[in-house]
């Protein structure tokens, strides 16, 4: 299939034309380690409002998991949406694998746009990224959103049986399958209703485009997520933080949730928890994760008490008929 036409290339086309129409031009960053960061980026960043930096998952590339939200949020932010190293065109020569690698990488690509202080929101591989942005950049993260990301886990989690699979290698396999029963499998982990049918036509195509590129670069994130991790080494951040968790989430099982919102205090982080929800929340629950987004980010405490430009503008653009979009 993927031969003669391929769907799911189509539709990376057609999430290209989404961006760009949203008001965003892609672009890439040469960090000159041997590491490069591509990243949709504003057309023009208005110093007026604030920043919101969207980091996708480990399923897919950013345009993906964030094109159902960009043009909400454009009215009133700048946003910024990075491919992570080893996903849509960016990559890298280095051998580190770690999210704190990953979290500099992005980092070092706003600093090359020129972006101060920003809000990072990140969905589960991307809420391990943007936990590790709040915690090393500390002075230039306002808030954090982390949806179904499972920082909180440790090692021996696995070894005890919280997960549906066995080990990081086992994980590695399902995240990234190479096979249609396989990606039918990370379908029935990912969502509480699951797509009834698949064809293995589909599933090949969908392997072929979004599975085949640095897979064994891509296997060995999931296993330095993994490794050696000790839920008593995780920093606190000191950031307001919103986690949104699926119920029935079986990739991050929502213990986790609970955990790091005893670890984070129950002054400093909010957990929204959607009933009748997998860890696709993104996807099955869409316009529930944007309102919830919209209401911790679009407040006045994202605005300096003297910044009347900045409160003015907010005000007039969260009108009743945006809050209803």
């Amino acid at each position: 299939m993927a031969s003669c036409f391929s769907y799911v290339s189509s539709r990376n086309k057609c999430y290209q034309y989404s961006f760009s129409r949203a008001g965003l031009r892609s672009s890439a960053s040469d960090l000159g380690d041997g590491t490069v960061v591509h990243c949709w980026v504003p057309q023009t960043h208005i110093d007026a409002k604030p920043t919101l930096l969207l980091l996708h998952g480990i399923g897919a590339n950013a345009m993906w998991q964030w094109d159902r939200f960009i043009d909400r949020f454009i009215p009133r932010f700048n946003v910024y949406v990075p491919d992570l190293v080893f996903f849509g065109d960016s990559h890298t020569t280095r051998p580190d694998r770690s999210e704190s690698f990953q979290a500099s990488c992005v980092m070092k690509a706003m600093d090359a746009h020129g972006v101060g202080t920003m809000t990072v929101a990140g969905i589960s591989y991307g809420g391990f990224v943007a936990y590790s942005v709040a915690a090393q950049f500390k002075e230039r993260v306002e808030r954090v959103v982390l949806i179904c990301a499972g920082v909180a886990l440790e090692e021996r989690d696995v070894e005890e049986g919280m997960f549906k699979v066995k080990s990081s290698e086992e994980a590695a396999a399902v995240l990234f399958p190479q096979s249609p029963s396989m990606l039918r499998r990370l379908l029935r982990l990912s969502f509480y209703k699951p797509p009834i049918w698949i064809p293995s036509c589909f599933a090949m195509d969908y392997i072929h485009v979004m599975c085949r590129d640095y897979l064994q670069e891509r296997k060995e994130l999931v296993e330095a997520l993994h490794k050696g991790r000790r839920f008593a080494n995780l920093p606190k951040i000191s950031q307001p933080t919103l986690m949104i968790w699926g119920e029935n989430d079986q990739v991050f099982p929502v213990e986790l949730a609970h955990r790091l919102k005893r670890h984070l205090g129950e002054d400093r982080a909010q957990l929204v928890l959607l009933k009748k929800t997998g860890h696709a929340i993104n996807e099955e629950k869409p316009k529930e994760m944007y309102k919830h987004m919209k209401s911790f980010l679009c407040t006045d405490a994202m605005i300096l008490p003297n910044d009347n430009a900045k409160r003015l503008m907010i005000a007039n653009l969260i009108s009743p008929n945006q809050i209803n979009k």
